[in-house]
């Protein structure tokens, strides 16, 4: 194959399938150095391109508006293209198996419109197998090809951490896989195009697959480790965060925090792994129990939350709970699997209906995932309760004005402040004389 050369000399194209949060700077990092296709069924998001405006703020306005992909939502426009990148999201279901409809649905698509010569790379997290053993299938099924003879496949699982600036796609070292040596070295020369510090070749499709799953496998279950001593410690007495940081001052700490668990990655991949575990007769201890504590935080919270209220003499089904933030992390508008909806529901079941702000997140998402309203931070001025869920730059720059500003007319004890992710200073809190929690 020569298809790299083709594609460096502009003869033939790179096409991403998925422009969400990891497609989306896939394409307009490889539009900088060769020609790009980028492709989504979503007509409304293609057009928020068109115009210039990036609705997952991975990479800004500007970028958008400069880059030279070629964004479609028509699917015949991919068979202009050799070199295939799929990047949907691979969710899991409401019984916690893997919802494999989104690849599944893009694979037909790029089989249909597949052509001798191409290469077909996937990037969304699947368990080990799945490449193969499912969309191969598909996608000669499709284009009547036949796989090895005249299209090649290849896996490179996508390490971009949303809403962060520093740890970005041409930083983050890239494994990369094919089905045989060829296409191995075809696809690794493509992505070195972009990924600056280089990639890691793994011997298999399979090793591929499984190295994203453990790498999230592995962060969920040391989180999950924090969460279950902060759970202890707060019957203790013991504040956390001072544990972790004196924890954390020997020089094989590992640096993680307690915290809730959402997202499209660290809360899902390991459901993969163990759904393929037992497929296998394995059924797994240590994951499914770190899944179990992580999942079970935002109930924890809440009882926090409804202690706090108590103790600051509240009446718990006439307070005013106002949850800053929604977003599954800080800095972007990303809500897929946020946990703190949890939080949200378990405050209803004691009778609050809790106001959520969040000015990064996206409103409509919000209302059509989850039914909740977003309400604007300057409508609020009576609070009882605040809970800072998400790390959002807008609220840790928020001053102490700022924040009293919050509550209703009371004396300092009477506010509760509810910290989740540590980011304000106990001691001067607790000189205000605030009613304060933190995780």
């Amino acid at each position: 194959m020569k298809l790299f050369q083709d594609i460096l000399n502009n003869k033939e194209k790179i096409a991403v399938v998925g422009l969400g949060y990891v497609g989306m700077p896939i394409a307009v990092a490889f539009a900088k150095k060769v020609n790009v296709i980028g492709f989504d069924l979503n007509k409304k998001k293609i057009e928020l391109y068109k115009s210039g405006i990036d609705p997952t703020n991975e990479v800004g306005n500007d970028e958008i508006k400069n880059t030279a992909v070629e964004f479609t939502s028509d699917e015949t426009k991919l068979k202009e293209a050799k070199f295939h990148i799929v990047a949907v999201p691979t969710p899991i279901n409401s019984d916690k198996t893997p919802d494999l409809s989104p690849v599944e649905g893009a694979s037909r698509i790029v089989g249909r419109n597949l052509t001798k010569g191409s290469i077909v790379v996937y990037e969304s997290t699947v368990y080990p197998g799945v490449t193969e053993d499912i969309c191969v299938p598909i996608l000669e099924k499709e284009s009547g090809l036949k796989c090895g003879l005249d299209f090649k496949i290849g896996y490179s699982p996508e390490r971009i951490n949303p809403g962060d600036k520093v740890h970005r796609l041409e930083n983050i070292t890239k494994i990369v896989s094919g089905m045989d040596e060829e296409s191995l070295d075809e696809i690794a020369k493509v992505y070195e195009l972009v990924i600056e510090v280089g990639v890691h070749r793994a011997g298999a499709i399979k090793v591929a697959e499984a190295a994203k799953v453990v790498e999230n496998s592995q962060r969920d279950i040391n989180i999950a480790f924090m969460n279950e001593l902060a759970m202890v410690f707060d019957r203790m007495g013991i504040d956390t965060k001072e544990v972790v940081e004196a924890m954390n001052t020997k020089w094989n700490a590992l640096g993680f925090t307690p915290g809730l668990v959402g997202g499209h990655c660290i809360g899902v991949d390991p459901y993969y792994f163990v759904y393929e575990a037992e497929k296998l007769g394995y059924h797994s201890q240590i994951i499914l129990s770190g899944r179990k504590i992580n999942d079970g935080m935002g109930k924890f919270v809440a009882d926090a939350i409804i202690k706090k209220l108590i103790l600051a003499n509240k009446v718990v089904r006439q307070s005013k709970v106002v949850i800053l933030g929604l977003t599954f992390k800080e800095n972007t508008p990303d809500t897929r699997n946020s946990k703190v909806i949890d939080i949200i529901d378990s405050l209803k079941g004691y009778g609050i209906e809790p106001i959520v702000v969040d000015p990064e997140a996206n409103a409509a998402e919000a209302k059509h995932e989850y039914g909740v309203d977003l309400v604007d931070i300057k409508e609020i001025n009576d609070a009882d309760c605040l809970v800072l869920a998400v790390a959002h730059h807008i609220f840790k720059q928020m001053s102490w004005r700022d924040i009293d500003n919050l509550y209703g007319n009371v004396e300092n004890e009477e506010k509760v402040l509810i910290d989740i992710k540590s980011i304000l200073d106990k001691k001067e809190i607790e000189t205000k004389g605030y009613s304060y929690w933190r995780l």
